[in-house]
């Protein structure tokens, strides 16, 4: 008892407005924590403690002491005594629903370790059923036990399985717990369902709020049995429950308005689930529901004809009418469809999916309050990406717009006589042509019907009913792009020129309107007729500018024309000339925020289409461009706003842009542009160090000495380019202390040394800047890159971190991560031991990195050793490097690490090292040098310390003969293919030329895929992820094939060292080892000098 008042008093304060407080009372909490009855005690105060305040406190103690004890991958149980399962399920059953919230989180992690992974908690369904059997809305209401709570909890239960549980099963069957739960709870409980939907609709006017929430959470619980699976106890009683789905729809309001307390805001909710289990039953599970399709369709029907009310309906009310567009979009593309939905085809355009598509109030407000939000629900594009999920952009005029593009594309069956059938039979040689000449609904029906609707001219537009019908026919072409890309390009260009780029003349005083005919035009960029690129990239290029009209704001236009020309650049075209384009960006980047961060994104991608036409305007506009980005620089060291972000993401592509322009020196005239290069490109990395400067530099200059603290990560991976492209400016020790390299290469290495966001696309840049820095110091010897210099006084003489200490965690760290870093991580390593002149002053930093590096390195190939792939590779190459530095510490480093540490490495390097390896082998001259210096430094390890000639040191004498041999040869190929590599790149040429012309030539159906075989190479996918073994296809191939920095490993002559070691060894390498002929025969033939000592075999 007094354990139990000490945790209720340590909960209390944690409650505490005291910092210090809250730190010692969690502290005893963790202490007290791994007392076996602390669980109970957490959940004896939340179910009765002193206030709500404790009780959610403690249960929020018991749900993260819950997650740090229960595995959460689901391969153990959780271990979770059948005394505790049994008070928490009653616990659940009673507290109030700020603590449910929370304890059910708890119930939650334990069940799906139990019950969902392992088939454990065989208690759990029973009394789960009796509790819901026996609360207070179906038993009466003197029960102690809350419906609502029950059924939370078998909502928690049931949240693991609207997922497949066995993804790597093809056509995974119904989990058993789920069938179980299916029978003893969910089929009883569709009976209660059904009442309480017959109550609920009898008394529509006077709802019930507890009865509305447990029909909301009977629907969440049915959603998520069927969204993946098909349980059989359910599956034939869907015919009642579709009805009972139906009667809640049926009664829904469409004109009236509630506060968010109001009680039909739930059934709202409960409608809206509704329409997602339809979809499910429709998508998923077609065998069940095809008898229920046209009940479902005229549901669906009777919900979307209220589409003309979207601009005073609130945001469920909308989602719901949009979900109902999905559902007959879904309907539509199936087997039946056809015949159910196109009876209504005229219908539904003229009364459902148009209304919504027109101009109302809510958009006009919209676009002037919040013009961001106006943009993302109506004029979606790459430029403007939106990032997490957002279900308030999932309009009814988005939805609208699909089914619009669905009926477009669709065709009725074939309407083919036996006749004809037998006619076409006896031509041989001759396509069916009818059935393939079958004329779609876009042509029969939806262009027909938008061009009844009049283009806006002098004469009518002050009429507010044809600007808005324009706007809607406008929202209708973007949703005809699959259409029109059917069509022949002379029929699109018709429609371009009659009823879009007209607008940009008649209609330039309508910027709603020519926002929507930009946004049109990047829909349908991947159609437009190469002729017509021209005049849509001239119109856009003047609605990028469009100035705001007096009290109306253009923004709108000018975010839809950049994304719509983005999206003209990606499909090919490129301007005469770039530069009216960029002198247009340049000059209004600075002068509105949101102008410029979306101008920036657009620079990005003209650079990244651009190439050789914009690469020689780069280093004249970026200094205009870094004076930008500065002036939005915020002092301190919060999150930038997002036109900083973009503008160094664009910095950063102009950067690497301007290094790919980089010409060849070949003769004088090459050699001359390469100057200018040089040039322009001093000019480039002096700008990028200034803005680098004041990134991470100013920062620090402004904190005092004892509070210093290193400036966040943002944009790291984009700086980090900026950095790349200052080194590669520098071409003397005075550009490195004039731009500051090594003061900015300090903050950098500081920072990616506390780098944890692991992510592909933001990582690589990292590598590079690494590998350009062993360059510089390779050329300049960099201040403070291995040792730090100590601080003069008063400060302490212990000098900081050096530049490549930082570097030396962060890769340690990166081998770890996902497969590409771990490639990229190898590779540093190489470079790092072996390219640095290390003097005696710094043999101590030397070792240090090859400790670290392969202590990492051993780690994770322990990790990944199960079975052959593609890691071992890089992962033994790495230890290799280390090896050759420091053997006898690196063999301590994997004993330790592993018993027979060293043994596990040398079988695996000769398992690397054959060419039978079943991943990817030694394929370059470096990896091969490498590893023959690392077998032979191995084998004469192990033999100076006193170890036999067995099976292990045969075998790597074995394996450094076969390397040694391919070495050779490829030197000798080398050497050849050097000789002839003029006459191969002039075949190459012309080989080019003539798969091009087959290429063009030839068309080649597109196979398409059936589901049985996407539904198996899914599996398939998911089956390498788990095991470990898709890191194969991860592993990037140009990262596989990149020589290796070895620095000065290069001068060592490695023919030189096998034969030493064979001259030194042979009487117990060669002499009486029974090697094997082919391999004698071929090294002889490779290394003649030898034979004397095989002679003697």
């Amino acid at each position: 008892m007094a354990e139990i008042t000490l945790i209720a008093h340590l909960l209390n304060q944690t409650l505490s407005p005291d910092a210090t407080a809250v730190h010692t009372s969690t502290s005893e909490l963790d202490r007290l924590s791994v007392a076996p009855h602390f669980p109970f005690h957490l959940l004896s105060i939340s179910a009765g403690g002193e206030n709500q305040g404790q009780k959610i406190a403690a249960a929020t103690y018991l749900k993260n002491h819950t997650r740090r004890n229960v595995d959460s991958t689901g391969a153990t149980p959780s271990n979770v005594s059948k005394e505790f399962k049994d008070q928490l399920m009653q616990a659940l059953l009673r507290v109030e629903f700020p603590v449910l919230k929370i304890l059910v989180e708890v119930f939650r992690i334990v069940a799906a370790a139990d019950f969902v992974k392992h088939s454990l908690w065989p208690e759990l369904v029973p009394n789960l059923q009796s509790a819901i059997q026996n609360s207070h809305l179906i038993n009466g209401s003197n029960s102690t036990w809350n419906t609502i709570n029950a059924l939370i909890v078998l909502h928690a239960l049931l949240r693991p399985f609207q997922y497949f549980l066995n993804p790597k099963v093809p056509k995974e069957p119904v989990p058993p717990q789920l069938e179980l739960v299916s029978k003893e709870i969910l089929v009883p409980l569709l009976g209660v369902f059904h009442q309480f939907v017959g109550k609920a609709v009898a008394n529509h006017d006077t709802a019930d709020r507890e009865m509305e929430k447990a029909i909301l959470t009977i629907c969440k619980c049915l959603h998520f049995a069927v969204k993946s699976y098909m349980p059989s106890t359910l599956a034939p009683l869907l015919n009642s429950l579709s009805r009972d789905l139906m009667s809640i729809l049926s009664c829904l309001s469409f004109d009236c308005t509630v506060t968010q307390e109001d009680v039909y805001l739930t059934r709202w909710k409960s409608g809206k689930r509704s329409l997602l289990i339809f979809s499910s039953l429709v998508t998923r599970h077609r065998k069940h529901s095809d008898k229920l399709m046209p009940d479902i369709i005229n549901c669906a029907l009777n919900i979307v004809k209220f589409s003309k009310h979207t601009s005073i309906l609130p945001f469920l009310l909308e989602r719901i009418l949009s979900l109902g567009f999905d559902v007959i979009s879904n309907v539509l593309e199936t087997g039946p469809g056809w015949r159910l939905v196109s009876p209504h085809f005229t219908t539904l355009l003229e009364s459902a999916i148009f209304p919504a598509l027109v101009m109302n109030e809510k958009d006009m407000s919209e676009w002037e309050e919040d013009a961001d939000e106006y943009i993302r629900k109506n004029l979606p594009s790459d430029i403007d990406e939106i990032c997490g999920w957002r279900e308030d952009l999932f309009t009814s005029r988005k939805s609208a717009v699909n089914l619009l593009g669905v009926i477009s594309m669709s065709k009725g069956p074939p309407m083919e006589t036996s006749i004809d059938s037998l006619s076409a039979k006896r031509k041989k040689g001759q396509k069916n042509k009818k059935s393939n000449q079958r004329r779609s609904m876009g042509e029969l029906l939806v262009l027909p019907f938008l061009s009844k609707f009049p283009f806006p001219s002098d004469s009518n537009m002050s009429k507010k009913k044809v600007l808005n019908d324009y706007f809607g026919v406008l929202m209708a072409y973007g949703g005809l792009q699959d259409f029109l890309k059917d069509q022949e390009s002379g029929f699109v260009t018709m429609l371009i020129r009659t009823r879009i780029l007209p607008l940009y003349t008649i209609a330039v005083s309508v910027p709603h309107l020519i926002a929507s005919a930009n946004w049109v035009l990047g829909e349908l960029g991947s159609c437009l007729p190469e002729e017509m690129s021209a005049d849509v990239y001239s119109q856009l290029h003047m609605a990028l500018i469009m100035p705001d009209k007096q009290d109306t704001s253009c923004y709108p236009v000018r975010v839809s024309a950049a994304g719509a020309i983005t999206t003209l650049l990606d499909n090919d075209y490129k301007p005469p000339d770039f530069l009216p384009l960029l002198q247009v960006i340049v000059s209004n980047i600075g002068n509105d925020e949101s102008d410029s961060s979306i101008l920036f994104q657009l620079l990005t991608s003209i650079m990244e289409v651009g190439e050789e036409k914009v690469s020689v305007h780069i280093p004249h506009i970026i200094p205009s461009l870094v004076g930008s980005v500065s002036k939005w620089l915020t002092s301190s060291l919060e999150p930038w706003p997002q036109v900083v972000e973009r503008g160094i993401a664009a910095l950063a592509v102009m950067g690497q842009t301007w290094e790919d322009s980089r010409p060849e020196v070949s003769d004088s005239e090459s050699n001359d542009l390469h100057e200018k290069w040089a040039v322009d490109q001093a000019a480039v990395g002096k700008a990028f160090a200034a803005l680098l400067q004041q990134v991470w530099l100013t920062p620090l200059s402004t904190q005092d000495e004892q509070d210093q603290n290193f400036p966040n990560s943002s944009c790291i991976e984009d700086l980090s380019t900026l950095l790349r492209s200052v080194m590669l400016s520098i071409d003397g020790n005075h550009l490195i202390q004039e731009l500051k390299v090594s003061e900015l290469l300090s903050v950098w290495s500081a920072m990616i040394a506390e780098w944890h966001a692991w992510e592909e696309s933001e990582d690589l840049s990292i590598f590079d800047v690494i590998k350009e820095i062993v360059n510089l110091d390779g050329s300049y010897k960099l201040k403070n890159f291995l040792v730090k210099e100590i601080p003069p006084p008063p400060a302490p003489p212990v000098p900081e971190r050096s530049i490549v200490e930082g570097i030396a965690t962060f890769v340690s760290e990166a081998i770890k991560q996902y497969p590409s870093a771990t490639y990229r991580a190898c590779s540093c390593v190489h470079a790092l031991l072996h390219c640095p002149t290390y003097s005696i002053e710094t043999e101590g930093v030397k070792q240090s990195l090859a400790i670290v590096f392969s202590r990492a390195a051993f780690s994770r190939f322990v990790e990944v050793r199960s079975e052959p792939n593609s890691l071992w590779k890089p992962l033994l190459l790495a230890i290799s490097s280390c090896y050759l530095c420091y053997p006898e510490i690196v063999e301590g480093i994997m004993e330790k690490g592993e018993d027979g540490g060293i043994t596990i490495w040398a079988s695996a390097l000769c398992d690397v090292s054959s060419s039978s390896f079943e991943a990817t082998g030694l394929t370059t001259e470096s990896e091969m040098k490498l590893i023959v210096m690392t077998l032979a430094r191995l084998i004469e390890q192990l033999l100076k310390q006193g170890k036999s000639c067995d099976d292990s040191i045969q075998n790597c004498f074995t394996s450094l003969m076969e390397v040694s041999i391919q070495l050779k040869e490829l030197q000798d190929e080398k050497g050849d293919e050097e000789e002839d590599e003029d006459d191969e790149d002039e075949d190459e040429d012309s080989d080019d030329d003539d798969s091009e012309d087959y290429d063009e030539d030839s068309e080649v159906e597109e196979y398409e895929e059936t589901e049985e075989e996407f539904l198996d190479r899914y599996a398939k996918a998911a089956g390498a992820l788990e095991d470990g073994s898709v890191i194969i296809e991860e592993g990037e191939v140009e990262d596989q094939e990149l020589d290796m920095e070895l620095g000065q490993l290069l001068d060592v002559d490695e023919q030189k060292v096998v034969l030493s070691l064979i001259d030194k060894y042979n009487h117990v390498l060669i002499q009486g080892q029974g090697l094997p002929s082919q391999l004698v025969v071929s090294f002889l033939n490779a290394f003649p000098g030898c034979g004397l000592y095989f002679q003697q075999n």
